[in-house]
């Protein structure tokens, strides 16, 4: 096996990651309507906790 710089070797990785399409996106996405989703309920759901004497 030859010797190749960092430098060629990112920049292989960089090409080779380019075709993978919106995958990154769609995961940040998701991950803030699950975290967008828990806040709701939780704010929803505080209100029950309260007893009105």
């Amino acid at each position: 096996m030859e010797y190749s710089p960092h430098t060629v070797r990112l920049a292989q990785a960089v090409t080779a990651a380019e075709p993978q399409g919106p995958g990154n996106m769609l995961r940040i996405i998701l991950l803030v309507m699950i975290v967008g989703c828990a806040l709701t309920a939780w704010f929803l759901l505080r209100g029950y906790k309260r007893k009105d004497d």
